[in-house]
């Protein structure tokens, strides 16, 4: 009833086509790409101005409604799934690249813009051109579409900046939930995750109440507490991201790209930890099992060897008088190692062919899988053969088959669980499954995430991996920004406000 009072509240307020209550269309938005945790929302509210998150914050607190921040559902934690009769407040259409400033190599944009659209914008930006100004005041009416900064996009895109943080999901995926999440990507190894990139952000909190944490500008805000670095990575507790400064930095002219397989796993993790240990910084360093290699080959014949137990796939960048050698000395550290064969390229067209085999994963195992669910956990790198040893142990106990793909060069696997949604017992058996390899990624040192975020998905560990006092001062934190816990509550951290267990008692399919 609460629910149904603040969406005819919003109803006066806001046009009707921002508003959507009707059942068939509510489907989309039970679920982000972790489909086992799925609730249909109240409503979903599409606002395009902070002014407007304001005004459907306020509406919702007064009734107690629940509160969802959600970007565009790219998700893999549960983490925007709107439990406990909730409304969903998407960012989507709050989609405007506010100012591009390449003087000062930082640009402002709504939460909505898509993490590949700013590329794109700067790329078609000449060197010396600084855009100006083109923040549109937002007083506008909830009536009025706000229209798109005056930037000039007809000319050559010869600019060489872009906004580097690359998730898998980076053309549907925005860069408010970039931020929320703290996302990673192919290229976190030397570019880092999207905290190193957001020098500020615009927040409306529980309250309705605007703050703005970090600098902008360019500039950083280095005398006070770093809250743009609590923001990031908080899963949209701690209140509704509605605009971002990020940073942008050069490209890199130069790359050689290197792929070698191996007959074993553990020659491939050894090739790794040596890389890293002799100093060398590769862009990316990807690593693919040889279950995931066989089933791309069945799928797109790329022609690598199919007796193949690991596949490295690693990119080097920089000057171009220096990576020869850089490369000849990893090639030597692969082959040390016993590669089947190792291939070398600085043609465009090859790299882009070679990342089609990573970017061709996720695809292949549609292939052969009705339904699946990639796991996230960052562990030590000289850890990571043992590490591969024991998914495929535990898969063995459940009676799985668990193949990986995964950013090896910082410690990030993820382990693919391959099920039948139908089945409820297969659903358990995968989910009593992947919390036994976070427990023990945990018990050697390393973390229950490395990109993806806690969501609903992994919360019930946050207690295996921090002790009491530290989840008391997770809790005392948010409830500094949201004492009732009105904004995505249940996510991240325990609430009694909101609670949700996927995980039932064992069943085993074996």
């Amino acid at each position: 009833m609460a629910a149904d009072q603040a969406i005819l509240d919003l109803r006066q307020r806001l046009p009707a086509d921002r508003i959507v209550t009707d059942p068939s269309e509510l489907f989309v938005y039970e679920a982000d790409g972790f489909t086992i945790a799925h609730a249909r929302p109240a409503a979903v509210v599409f606002p395009t101005s902070t002014d407007e998150v304001q005004q459907i914050v306020r509406v919702l607190a007064q009734h107690d409604v629940q509160i969802v921040p959600r970007g565009s559902g790219t998700g893999l934690t549960g983490g925007c799934v709107a439990f406990a009769n909730g409304v969903i407040i998407s960012t989507v259409r709050m989609d405007r690249i506010l100012k591009i400033d390449l003087e000062n190599r930082v640009a402002h944009v709504q939460a909505g813009v898509r993490n590949t659209a700013l590329s794109e914008a700067v790329a078609k930006l000449p060197l010396d051109l600084v855009p100006p100004v083109s923040s549109p005041a937002e007083s506008h009416t909830c009536c009025q579409r706000p229209q798109p900064p005056a930037i000039s996009l007809a000319t050559p895109a010869t600019n060489p900046y872009h906004f580097a943080p690359d998730p898998s999901s980076q053309r549907a995926s925005t860069i408010g939930g970039n931020a929320a999440t703290n996302a990673g990507g192919i290229h976190t190894l030397k570019d880092f995750v999207s905290s190193n990139h957001v020098l500020g952000m615009e927040l409306v909190l529980a309250d309705g109440s605007v703050v703005q944490v970090g600098g902008r500008d360019g500039s950083y805000d280095g005398g006070t507490f770093d809250l743009q670095g609590l923001v990031c990575g908080s899963e949209g507790t701690l209140g509704i991201i509605t605009s971002v400064w990020v940073r942008l930095v050069p490209k890199a002219a130069s790359f050689r790209t290197i792929v070698a397989t191996f007959r074993t796993s553990a020659d491939a993790c050894h090739t790794i930890s040596e890389i890293i240990a002799g100093g060398h910084l590769p862009s990316a360093m990807e690593m693919l099992d040889g279950q995931m290699v066989q089933t791309i080959e069945d799928a797109f014949a790329f022609g690598f060897p199919r007796e193949s137990a690991a596949l490295l796939l690693i990119e080097i960048d920089g000057i171009d008088a220096l990576l020869e050698e850089q490369n000849r000395v990893i090639a030597e550290i692969a082959n040390r190692h016993h590669a089947i064969g190792v291939e070398s390229s600085a043609d465009p067209e090859r790299r882009t062919q070679l990342w089609k085999v990573r970017k061709s994963a996720f695809g292949a195992i549609g292939r052969i899988s009705y339904s699946y669910c990639t796991q996230d956990a960052c562990v030590p790198r000289s850890r990571l053969a043992e590490v591969l040893m024991k998914i495929d142990r535990i898969g063995k106990e459940y009676g799985l088959s668990i193949p990986n793909v995964f950013h090896a060069g910082d410690g990030n696997v993820h382990p693919i669980f391959l099920y039948d949604e139908r089945d409820e017992r297969q659903v358990q058996n995968i989910l009593e499954a992947a919390e036994k390899i976070l427990e023990y990624c945990v018990d050697i040192g390393g973390t229950i995430t490395g990109e993806h975020g806690v969501g609903v998905e992994k919360i019930h560990l946050m207690q295996y991996m921090f002790d009491g006092p530290s989840m008391d001062q997770f809790a005392s934190m948010r409830h500094a920004f949201d004492p009732e816990e009105r904004i995505n509550a249940g996510k991240l951290l325990p609430s009694a406000k909101v609670r949700v267990c996927l995980l039932k008692p064992a069943i085993h399919t074996s």
